[in-house]
């Protein structure tokens, strides 16, 4: 069973993300959202910087976002085919329900930016289980529309960068595991 929520350990052991194409509605309404969103805000966060942000895309704006990203797929790759750019607007229209996670690092810190652009990583991974917590599923997807600067510029201000999108809804189909790291591989014992 995955995102088992009968405690909040089994929650985190049976973590599993959905994949953005799979899930459909229902999706959180407003306020589920704002209580996900307010989970994200509660990040370890060294300074007090609050080096992120999120811009929630509603579903009555995914056709402007799929014609930003044609746009800017189009201008980066005129050669573009049909299918690339069927891609862009299966992108854009995935899930109930959308935010786009940005990292907002405070330059004028001194809190090294690596140490911001952890908290984001970690604000987003609070969102999703937080999504998890809620009873839905979530997804947190990066590619080429992270890196495009027409894209980065449409939600991002100043030196932000778009950390991710989170797509958030109902699995519409049975979630699969997928391969994870053998502990011995990962973990070991510092011995100097």
């Amino acid at each position: 069973m995955f995102n088992d929520r009968s405690s909040p350990l089994s929650l985190l052991q049976t973590r599993r993300s959905g994949k953005p194409r799979d899930l459909i509605a229902p999706g959180p309404d407003a306020g589920q959202l704002r209580t996900l969103l307010e989970v994200a805000l509660r990040t370890p966060d060294h300074g007090k910087l609050s080096p992120w942000r999120f811009v929630i895309v509603p579903l009555e704006k995914r056709e402007a976002l799929a014609a930003l990203l044609e746009a800017a797929y189009r201008a980066e790759k005129p050669e573009a085919g049909r299918l690339e750019i069927e891609a862009m607007h299966q992108f854009a229209h995935q899930a109930p329900m959308l935010v786009v996670a940005l990292s907002a690092p405070v330059e004028s810190s001194k809190i090294p930016l690596w140490e911001q652009e952890l908290s984001a990583g970690a604000a987003i991974m609070n969102l999703l289980h937080a999504t998890h917590a809620l009873g839905f599923a979530g997804g947190w997807l990066t590619g080429w529309p992270c890196y495009n600067e027409d894209v980065r510029t449409a939600f991002a201000q100043g030196n932000e960068r778009i950390a991710g999108f989170v797509f958030i809804g109902t699995p519409g189909k049975e979630q699969e595991e997928r391969p994870r790291p053998e502990y011995d591989n990962i973990v070991s014992v510092w011995d100097r």
